[in-house]
């Protein structure tokens, strides 16, 4: 019996063993494909190109991107604050309209006409990326409606990708004022541990059992500006809406539904977008105490 018993304790002990050497095995085996995958990491995802999808109907603020502020169109202001990043190897416009066109190719920057049938800024990026005539390994979709984005930011959210090969997309979040807790307007963010999202909502989250915002809890705002391995945009374009990101009205929650990964940075930032015409006079005070050209 006590042979039995300790033959059974061997072959379990050796069952052990396989198991962690598989998994040693494997992990080994992940990492150096990995390592081989980033090629050095220099060359893994290094060409970049910026892409601002601009449309001129909207339902809450029609022809948002040729509004003025301190004298020029917001979507020259938002070109010209994206040209300033490092890792971008060239920055277009992504349009439906003539209007906008014709304004951008007046300050100098370069367009590419898309189909109205674009759902979203995404899809947009999408048919740019198909039309310019270079390829890019990741596409930055930059917020028309953000004129004081700052080019680190756009150069972070890039790094991260080139960074996190098992992820397809990257985002920034920044502190939340607990006074946009409540505003759908200001998209809300829940990351994981690894820096990986969870979940982008436009209610509060986490949601508390009192029913109001935490004055303590470190919410984070989403920011709008994504980026994405160039290969896995086409594939986005090519997925079915889903159900909660038409519920949300969310795009990038169609990439956490099937099952892809995002990776997110914090950043210091005093989130800035132009999403009603009241806040182009928000805008317009801010760069006046702050002397902004």
């Amino acid at each position: 019996m006590s042979l039995s018993s300790s033959s059974s304790s061997s072959s379990s002990s050796q069952k052990t063993w396989i198991v962690h050497g598989i998994l040693a095995g494997t992990a080994i085996a992940a990492a150096i494909g990995a390592r081989a995958y980033l090629g050095g990491s220099r060359k893994f995802r290094s060409r970049v190109v910026g892409i601002i999808p601009a449309r001129y109907a909207s339902s809450r603020f029609e022809g948002k991107p040729l509004v003025k502020i301190l004298g020029k169109p917001m979507i020259q202001r938002t070109w010209e604050r994206s040209k300033l990043a490092s890792t971008l190897d060239h920055v277009v416009v992504a349009t439906d309209d003539e209007r906008i066109a014709d304004c951008c190719r007046g300050f100098g920057a370069d367009v590419i006409m898309t189909s109205e049938s674009c759902r979203n800024g995404t899809e947009r990026c999408n048919e740019a990326l198909e039309k310019l005539e270079k390829k890019y390994d990741v596409v930055v979709n930059i917020q028309g409606d953000e004129p004081l984005i700052e080019p680190e930011i756009i150069d972070g959210v890039v790094k991260a990708l080139q960074l996190a090969p098992d992820a397809v997309f990257s985002t920034a979040v920044t502190s939340l004022k607990p006074e946009d807790g409540l505003d759908p307007n200001r998209v809300k963010c829940v990351v994981d541990n690894r820096g990986y999202a969870i979940y982008f909502s436009r209610g509060l989250i986490p949601y508390n059992k009192s029913g109001k915002v935490n004055s303590d809890f470190p919410y984070m705002l989403h920011l709008g500006i994504q980026s994405f391995d160039s290969k896995f945009l086409k594939v986005y374009s090519e997925l079915q809406p889903t159900p909660l990101q038409l519920e949300e009205d969310l795009e990038q929650l169609k990439v956490l539904e099937n099952g892809y990964r995002m990776k997110v940075i914090k950043v210091d930032h005093e989130a800035h977008g132009v999403d009603t015409p009241d806040d182009v006079e928000k805008i317009e005070s801010l760069m006046r105490e702050r002397n902004l050209p």
